[in-house]
């Protein structure tokens, strides 16, 4: 199948300044679609029409996606459609809309107040290897970065005399301010274990494995899988769990959107909304629950 596949991974990368991890993302979604395409005989993208898609939308629910994963592939092909139109490539966009029985958005799994402090208070920070959780943890929980920024920041992204993250990537900077408790954390971290256990002076990474070298979004997630079960959390935690707990935490104590927006570096206002329908989710149950009158 002709299907330009090399020109829109140029476009993610030298235009649109993707991500790594969404540049890998789109290119997967867009290879099975084409894989796809190419079992049934679908020579072109200019042969994909609006039942095309709706046949594989149906192809996925049969193969078991779930509702999130289809989602998200048909986000990546709006993505890569549009791109196909603007080059010319294509003369027409098929209608790329997910079936109302598969658009249930799904609502980000959080963490409560509670559920975050008890996750916090498991790392044994008297040791090395527990001293470096925790300052991972609490940076996670006061900035909301994602997991593939935290194991990328390097010393000099950090501010501790005045308590502040500064952010750098492709798509701009932006600054998040750290909470006491995290800078105490960090300090610990660095002044006690890092000096330690990272012998190679060019090391930037601020963290690292205890052998010196950068950790992998692999070694934290197993680290959150092991303070999740240590702390008897039984939601399925993933890094990204605690970067929604920042987000409705800010949200429910009174933050701005538009200040949570920057603050997760979301490029559009859009993606940060999902925590004011959280919100209002939960406070309408509450509401259903326990106002006398709404019985």
């Amino acid at each position: 199948m002709i299907s330009f596949t090399v020109d829109f991974e140029n476009y993610l990368i030298n235009e649109k300044k993707s991500s790594k991890n969404t540049v890998e993302s789109y290119m997967r979604d867009i290879s099975k679609f084409v894989s796809y395409c190419e079992l049934n005989h679908i020579k072109n993208v200019t042969a994909v029409n609006d039942d095309a898609i709706k046949k594989y939308e149906q192809f996925m629910l049969f193969n078991g996606q779930s509702e999130s994963s289809i989602s998200r592939s048909f986000a990546s092909l709006r993505c890569y459609f549009h791109f196909l139109k603007r080059q010319k490539f294509i003369d027409n966009l098929p209608e790329i809309t997910v079936s109302k029985r598969t658009a249930v958005k799904k609502l980000p799994e959080i963490l409560t107040n509670k559920e975050i402090l008890t996750l916090l208070q498991q790392p044994d920070a008297s040791d090395y290897k527990g001293c470096r959780d925790k300052a991972m943890l609490e940076l996670l929980y006061a900035t909301g970065i994602k997991v593939t920024e935290l194991i990328e920041l390097n010393v000099d992204d950090i501010n501790l005399q005045i308590g502040i993250l500064h952010m750098h990537s492709s798509k701009g900077e932006r600054i998040i301010p750290i909470y006491p408790d995290a800078v105490k954390s960090l300090k610990n971290y660095l002044i006690n274990v890092r000096s330690v256990v990272v012998e190679n002076e060019d090391e930037q990474r601020l963290f690292t494995n205890m052998n010196g070298q950068p950790m992998t979004r692999q070694g934290f997630w197993k680290i959150i899988k092991q303070y999740a079960s240590s702390a008897k959390i039984k939601k399925d935690i993933t890094p990204h769990t605690i970067r929604h707990s920042f987000a409705a935490h800010l949200l429910e104590n009174g933050a701005q959107l538009s200040d949570i927006k920057e603050m997760l570096g979301h490029a559009d206002i859009s993606s940060t909304q999902i925590y004011a329908q959280l919100m209002k989710n939960k406070y309408a149950s509450s509401y259903s629950r326990f106002h006398p009158l709404a019985k």
